[in-house]
């Protein structure tokens, strides 16, 4: 009994003795994460919201700008005033290297979000098919001298988790798409392929063959299929802490490394987080890419954008006075990334190019379903596609176009994935056979669409194109039309999100704890024995002297 106790005493002294230490080691990183001001978001909701499915072209009123929305935030840092004459000493010497500590920002940007929201009327007058916007016409005389090449990115996106479990996706949807797509590729050298959850292909990854694993490194290895971001998840930007997005960019750019040998990511695709902030962009920049795409901004800010062709742009931080953090960041012009907002200005004509819909299934909320292609009509339905196509250009700065071709868990069954290439194959042939449309037109990736652009202004691979604006700021509030700003997920579900913080809290301190045992050893002669009492826990690892 007496002993019983006594273990019993020791362990309660054990367990309070731990609580201690990773109670210290918690506090110590928050204590850092304050005093060195590194740049935070909120936090990473457990699930999204809803997606709107609504078409854009459907009638509507001019809201005006809810005086309830918050007003974006002048900086992602606070300046800090010197509270005694040593500490305005201590800031002044370290001026090179943390300015935006001592001094206001002063963004160095063509375009400054914080400004933009204070001019920015935020109405919605009726601009014809394209509702959000206005009327576009173009010259043919404007592709005399630079053709119109377009390149055609199809991709599917897979939500880890939305209207069904991130199991019952895979199940269901997800392990179809990526046994039928390695097959399309692998079938024509001329086809190409985007993804980007590394989730749902690690799953899809154990379930394969060595040969079928074999036949997918080659497709990525030709650049048929890219992986774009390489994240273990597409990141919400707006409640996420800093650290969780960094946590599942090395879970999944670690999958890549390990079984995919060689392959680095070089283009960030970003489309359905419910706007974005700068944090995001600067993570990718520090992991070596110099490219990016995001979609779902206000649509206001969209218009404004597209006016002045400054769709595409380097995404700077605000608190960048060197202007070395800039990154390429390309911006959907148009309502959604699905098919019949992503051609052109009128979905009511894209639509009928999203093959998927042949049979109805789902049908085009326009009303006219689309046509298979075939040497009767190629003709007439290539002039109609290279006329949205030529519209969309009209908004961009060069004469090289990205066109994705996909939405959520597309390329599910044989028969789209047949559809969809087949016909656009035929599309593709009618269109580069004939020069007077003074086009060119091909399957491609993120990374051709950017080298292509890049290409064509002379810029290098990690250069800002010459001539295009630079950009601070975020894109929050989302609103996709009317008044409906996307922001009750801010709030929602507090119980997960404070779980969510609680197990990301903890999972830092265990690699804190970790790394500080792994450093206190050094690697020796695995052959050397190793006395019982050194408590040695890995092979091949003894503790320092």
């Amino acid at each position: 009994m007496v002993f019983r106790r006594f273990m019993l005493r020791k362990g309660v002294a054990l367990l309070l003795a731990l609580i201690f230490v990773v109670s210290t080691v918690g506090l110590y990183i928050a204590f850092v994460n304050v005093t060195t001001d590194v740049p935070i978001t909120d936090r990473q909701p457990a699930e999204q919201a809803s997606k709107s499915n609504s078409p854009s072209d459907l009638p509507s009123t001019a809201p005006t700008h809810p005086q309830t929305r918050e007003k974006p935030r002048a900086s992602t840092f606070q300046t800090r005033q010197p509270a005694s004459p040593a500490h305005g000493a201590l800031a002044n010497s370290t001026a090179d290297e943390c300015v935006f500590t001592s001094t206001q920002p002063k963004s160095s940007a063509d375009i400054e979000m914080t400004k933009l929201f204070d001019t920015l009327p935020f109405d919605n007058p009726d601009g014809g098919v394209w509702k959000q916007g206005y009327d576009i016409t173009y010259k043919m005389t404007s592709f005399d001298e630079h053709p119109l090449e377009v390149f055609i990115v199809p991709h599917s996106h897979n939500d880890p988790g939305w209207l069904k479990t991130f199991e019952d996706y895979y199940a269901s949807q997800t392990r179809s798409i990526l046994t039928l797509i390695t097959d399309a590729l692998a079938a024509n050298s001329k086809r190409r392929f985007i993804w980007a959850e590394i989730s749902y292909l690690d799953l899809w990854w154990q379930e394969q063959s060595s040969s079928r694993r074999e036949q997918f490194r080659r497709l990525v290895e030709n650049g048929q299929m890219e992986i774009v971001t390489g994240g273990w998840v597409m990141t919400d930007e707006a409640n996420s802490y800093y650290y969780a997005m960094i946590d599942q960019l090395i879970e999944g750019h670690s999958w890549i490394k390990q079984n995919l040998p060689g392959v680095i990511p070089r283009a960030g695709w970003s489309i359905d987080p419910f706007g974005y902030n700068p944090t995001l962009a600067y993570l990718l920049g520090e992991t070596g890419m110099n490219n990016m795409v995001i979609q779902r901004v206000h649509y206001a800010i969209k218009k404004h954008l597209s006016i002045n062709k400054a769709l595409e742009f380097g995404w700077r931080q605000l608190w960048d006075h060197s202007k070395t953090t800039d990154i390429f960041c390309h911006l959907m012009p148009f309502y959604s990334y699905d098919i019949p907002h992503t051609c052109g200005p009128d979905p009511k004509i894209c639509c009928q190019f999203d093959f998927k819909r042949i049979e109805g299934n789902p049908d085009c909320p326009w009303g006219i379903r689309p046509e298979a292609i075939t040497d009767g009509n190629v003709a007439h339905r290539a002039e109609m596609l290279a006329d949205q196509y030529r519209k969309k250009a009209q908004l961009f700065r060069t004469n090289v176009l990205l066109v994705p071709l996909g939405d959520d868990f597309r390329y599910d069954g044989q028969r789209e994935v047949q559809d969809q290439y087949t016909n656009y194959e035929r599309l593709i042939g009618y269109v580069n056979s004939h020069p007077e449309m003074k086009m060119k037109v091909q399957f491609g990736t993120l990374t051709e669409f950017f080298t292509a652009l890049r290409k064509h202004t002379g810029a290098t691979e990690h250069q800002i194109p010459a001539g295009f604006p630079t950009f601070t700021g975020d894109f929050f509030t989302y609103c996709d039309r009317e008044a409906d700003y996307w922001s009750g997920y801010y709030t929602s579900r507090p119980f997960h999100k404070r779980m969510d913080r609680v197990l990301e809290t903890n999972l830092r301190v265990a690699e804190v704890l970790y790394s500080v045992a792994v450093a206190k050893k050094v690697p020796v002669d695995p052959n050397t024995p190793v006395p019982v009492d050194q408590g040695q826990e890995e092979p091949g690892l003894v503790p320092a002297p």
